[in-house]
C-alpha cells in the first residue's frame, strides 16, 4: 500500500498565524514553495496560505502585506491527511475539496505536504489525468 508519507514532500514548514504576509512571501521564496500551512499557538493547523492569497487577497485589494497576518487570511476549515493514509484517501480528499496542496500530519505534527507535482511523480498518467479532470472541471 502506498501511503501519504510515501508520496509527500517531507520537511514542510509552518508559518505562525501572527506572521505578516511579507514575511510569509519571503519564506515561500526561500523554500521555493507556493503554499505554507498556518499554525496556531499550539502548532496546530489552522489554515493554508498560498502565494495567490497574498497577491489577490491582500496586494490586489490595496492592503499592506507588512500589516496583514497569515491568520487574517486563514478561512474555512483546513484540510489535511494522516501520514499513514492510503494514496486513494489522499486523492479523495484533494478531489472532494478541489484542493491542490494537502498537509500531511503524523502524531498531530506537520511532516510534509502533497502537491500536484508529488502526485505526478507517483501516479500513472491515467491517474493524474483523472485527478486533473476532477479538480479543474467546472462544477
Amino acid at each position: 500500500m502506498t501511503t501519504a508519507a510515501d508520496i509527500m514532500h517531507p520537511g514542510a514548514q509552518w508559518i505562525p498565524r501572527w506572521e505578516t504576509l511579507d514575511r510569509a512571501a519571503q519564506v515561500m521564496r526561500d523554500l521555493d514553495v507556493g503554499a505554507l500551512p498556518i499554525s496556531d499557538e499550539n502548532e496546530r493547523l489552522c489554515g493554508i496560505l498560498t502565494d495567490r492569497d497574498i497577491v489577490v487577497g491582500c496586494v490586489a485589494m490595496g492592503h499592506d502585506p507588512a500589516s496583514v497576518t497569515a491568520g487574517d487570511m486563514a478561512k474555512g476549515t483546513p484540510r489535511w491527511i494522516n501520514a499513514d493514509a492510503d494514496v486513494s484517501e489522499v486523492l479523495h480528499e484533494m478531489e472532494e475539496h478541489r484542493i491542490r496542496r494537502l498537509p500531511v500530519i503524523d502524531n498531530k505534527r506537520l511532516v510534509g505536504m502533497i502537491s500536484e507535482a508529488d502526485l505526478a511523480r507517483h501516479l500513472t498518467d491515467e491517474e493524474v489525468a483523472e485527478f486533473a479532470q476532477r479538480i479543474y472541471a467546472a462544477s
